[in-house]
């Protein structure tokens, strides 16, 4: 599977290891319609603030998640992947310069592939209420939608987390508002087996045609398909994409290098070739 990125611009990468996602939809309501702020304002309740009060809550100022037994289950990450991890002398600050940003969310630095590939997470990634076109309109919402996106490590019960989720939303609401949640989908996180053969061939197919050492990489995204063949049919997924970071992934211009391209189409090359060498397909 290809929908992964190299390590850098020079260092291929195979991925092993894909967190769990979790998708909420919130839809909060305060009344039957919107109000004019100046004949409502300081009496009716406001649904946009309501709502950015409450997800205001869910991480602390050391961005800790703070929902109830948020953390319960997570498993250990394994000692060895703990050390390839800090071979790769990832520079948390030079990653997020490359993006526009010059400070990060995380207070503590010395683990950031840790918190980038296996920590949980748990992000807002839309929110929608009111008036935002042109000019402006004095109204006060009576709706408001959100999307919250959570990550999940190897050992996180799905169900458990998305129950208490709503636990704590529902919990910090007063009575008039009317909340109702959207489940959209989760997936399994899994982690691949990279001392098998296979990895260890496609790690050297993908070293000889860059000229660099390839290395084995966790991401912090999740492809459900992977972790469903993981689960049914109890095989891992070799993922050795080629895109980089600064692609833009999921945001506008989203670009795909000539480079990674051509390159990643010979580097399928070499590694279906020394599977098939070694009889392994």
């Amino acid at each position: 599977m290809c929908d992964t990125t190299r390590y850098d611009e020079d260092t291929p990468a195979i991925t092993t290891m894909l967190r769990r996602l979790l998708k909420e939809q919130i839809t909060l309501k305060t009344g039957d319609r919107d109000l004019h702020s100046g004949h409502y304002g300081g009496l009716a309740p406001n649904a946009a603030l309501l709502l950015c009060s409450v997800l205001a809550e869910l991480k602390d100022r050391n961005n800790r998640v703070q929902i109830p037994g948020f953390y319960d289950g997570i498993r250990e990450l394994p000692e060895n992947v703990k050390l390839s991890w800090q071979d790769l002398h990832f520079d948390a600050n030079e990653y997020l310069s490359k993006v526009g940003i010059d400070t990060t969310t995380d207070l503590d630095l010395s683990t950031p592939l840790y918190r980038l590939w296996f920590a949980s997470t748990c992000e807002i990634n839309g929110i929608s209420s009111g008036y935002g076109g042109e000019e402006f309109k004095t109204a006060i919402p009576c709706q408001a939608l959100a999307k919250v996106s959570i990550r999940l490590a190897p050992g996180q019960n799905p169900q458990v987390i998305r129950n208490a989720f709503r636990t704590f939303v529902r919990s910090r609401l007063p009575e008039h508002a009317e909340v109702s949640f959207r489940a959209l989908g989760a997936s399994p996180a899994c982690q691949m087996d990279v001392e098998s053969p296979l990895f260890q061939a496609a790690k050297s197919a993908l070293t000889k045609e860059w000229g660099t050492e390839a290395v084995f990489v966790g991401s912090g995204g999740s492809i459900p398909v992977a972790s469903h063949i993981q689960e049914i049919l109890g095989i891992d997924t070799l993922l050795a994409g080629f895109a980089l970071k600064i692609d833009r992934i999921h945001s506008p211009n989203e670009k795909y290098d000539l480079k990674s391209f051509h390159k990643g189409i010979r580097s399928w090359v070499r590694i279906l070739e020394v599977l098939h060498d070694n009889s392994m397909c």
